[in-house]
């Protein structure tokens, strides 16, 4: 593939966090915090205010609704409560500025951007300042912060919350690297899902993903993961791994994307119909069946945390036909469980159709 190895083991283990050399990522713990207890201390006038916050990940769904943990005391304690401004935000993973959720003073509260209509600040309970997060979006899961203010003085603490989902490669309709990163962002959109970070794209390495095509990934860096080398990828001297092209021209330069979508609150279905269908036609038959006809990302969420198994190969909504296998067996493709593709086919051809229902 004409790879060039990127040997800034400084530079990238600051962006990801992680060590970087010959082309791959190596990490005990993706998570790992700071040294230290993981709760916020501040000490003033003799008192000391402590936050504290989960240190395991959280794990959601997409729909679904979560309290992100944050509790509040003063050591020693104090007799009288005080006056305290709390704010939630949500940390940026790939340089783009942070994004406020929520500030608190009193019972005065107020929410910003997409998060407005959807937190609410638990206070049930003294020193309990937890963020419930309902109708979770794909774009929720990253790293929260809780701060307390107490007057000059603020303490906070970190929250990780992550959506149970799947990465995907995805390809355009015209072939292989014909994506820039703002229509890498779109296609991935239009999917039911979007551009996977380089931590989910390491968690699904780790959970075995072998893809040769290099993919753009959220912090625009091109990426892609190698369970068992091979010579067209990389050549058989390197050690399995994610390897990387490096940070590339958001406009100029042109790849795969891997995307990445959640477990779903609907239901993909193969339409049981008399006939194959040209694509207008499954288009059409998914509508007449109450339904619409499913996303790739859809598809995919549904082979992964549905059993969605089913050997016919199916339209999907981008013009492509699949299908997913979760018990291999003859006639299906390969050993391996997976989402077979066709590609995309003339849109005249007849194949099944696979539907989704929000219901």
């Amino acid at each position: 593939m004409g790879l060039l190895f990127l040997f800034l083991p400084f530079l990238l283990s600051c962006v990801s966090g992680l060590p970087f050399y010959n082309g791959f990522y190596y990490a005990n713990s993706l998570y790992s915090r700071p040294p230290g207890n993981g709760h916020g201390e501040g000490l003033f006038n003799g008192v000391k205010l402590v936050v504290e916050t989960p240190e395991e990940v959280l794990f959601s769904h997409q729909g679904a609704s979560v309290t992100l943990p944050c509790h509040y005391h003063y050591e020693p304690a104090l007799a009288s409560p005080r006056p305290l401004r709390i704010k939630w935000w949500k940390l940026s993973e790939n340089g783009a500025p942070e994004q406020d959720v929520l500030v608190a003073i009193g019972q005065r509260h107020r929410s910003f951007g997409d998060y407005q209509g959807r937190v609410h600040l638990q206070q049930s309970k003294e020193g309990e300042v937890s963020l419930e997060l309902r109708d979770l979006q794909l774009e929720d899961s990253g790293r929260y912060r809780c701060e307390v203010i107490d007057g000059l003085e603020d303490e906070s603490g970190l929250v990780d919350l992550e959506l149970r989902g799947v990465v995907f490669p995805y390809q355009s309709h015209q072939g292989r690297y014909q994506l820039n990163f703002h229509e890498a962002q779109q296609a991935c959109l239009e999917q039911d899902a979007v551009v996977a970070s380089f931590e989910q794209l390491f968690r699904a390495w780790e959970e075995g993903l072998d893809w040769c095509n290099a993919g753009w990934l959220q912090d625009g860096s091109v990426q892609y993961p190698i369970a068992l080398p091979r010579q067209p990828c990389g050549g058989l001297g390197l050690a399995p791994g994610v390897r990387s092209y490096g940070h590339r021209h958001h406009r100029l330069h042109r790849y795969d994307v891997f995307c990445f979508t959640a477990a779903l609150k609907g239901q993909v279905y193969y339409l049981e119909h008399p006939k194959k269908l040209t694509l207008l036609e499954a288009r059409e038959a998914c509508q007449e069946d109450g339904s619409q006809i499913a996303t790739v990302g859809q598809l995919f969420a549904a082979w992964k945390f549905r059993g969605l198994d089913h050997c016919d190969a199916g339209w999907l909504a981008d013009g492509s036909a699949r299908y997913p296998i979760v018990h291999p067996h003859l006639n299906c493709g390969p050993p391996e469980p997976g989402v077979r593709t066709f590609g995309f086919p003339d849109p005249q051809t007849r194949y099944g159709v696979y539907c989704y229902s929000q219901h």
